[in-house]
């Protein structure tokens, strides 16, 4: 795993709001590891360097908006010479439970038009991804995805975020099927 991506839309406008789930889990696993995010203009994205266990990683959050994500993941993984299966995608998902956590080695978006536009652009799915539960919400799929968390919902964001962060350091250290076995239970271990 070279490439860490966490999805979401530019802007202060979209900030907390559940479509950027995957964005802030890669801001929080900048500041755990004390990296600052720094702007790349030809790559389209907020890039840093950590190193996680023995590893050097790339973590990156696109500031394209989520529709054309992969536009900034195709441009992060020529630049840094990654094949699809040394990427790993974080993105919100309205298929599972608030804070429910879902990785998977490779297939299809579920729907999700983020992971639709990488699958595009590299013309593959096989890369790696992390799915973050944001709930259904109801008929407006839009509205609930582009919608902040309520207060009763904001707790268990938060841990959401932070086991996401775990999973991505499990998924580095300890390889996919593994952190899958951890964290693709309903409740977290403790």
């Amino acid at each position: 795993m070279k490439l860490v991506v966490g999805l979401g839309n530019p802007g202060e406008e979209y900030r907390g709001t559940r479509h950027n789930i995957g964005a802030e889990v890669i801001e929080l696993l900048a500041e755990k590891r004390g990296v600052t995010l720094k702007r790349k203009w030809r790559l389209r994205c907020w890039v840093g360097k950590v190193r996680i266990g023995d590893t050097a990683v790339i973590i990156a959050r696109p500031r394209t908006f989520m529709n054309l994500s992969g536009n900034a993941v195709a441009s992060l993984a020529r630049w840094y010479r990654c094949e699809p299966h040394e990427l790993l995608v974080a993105s919100d998902d309205i298929n599972l439970d608030l804070g429910r956590l879902r990785i998977r080695a490779g297939g299809s978006s579920g729907g999700h038009k983020g992971l639709d536009s990488i699958i595009a652009a590299l013309g593959s799915d096989t890369f790696p991804r992390l799915r973050i539960g944001v709930g259904k919400g109801g008929d407006d799929r839009v509205g609930h995805v582009l919608g902040g968390f309520s207060a009763a919902e904001r707790a268990e964001a938060c841990m959401a975020r932070e086991r996401a962060a775990e999973a991505i350091e499990a998924i580095i250290m300890t390889g996919l099927g593994v952190a899958m076995n951890r964290y693709n239970t309903r409740e977290p271990e403790a």
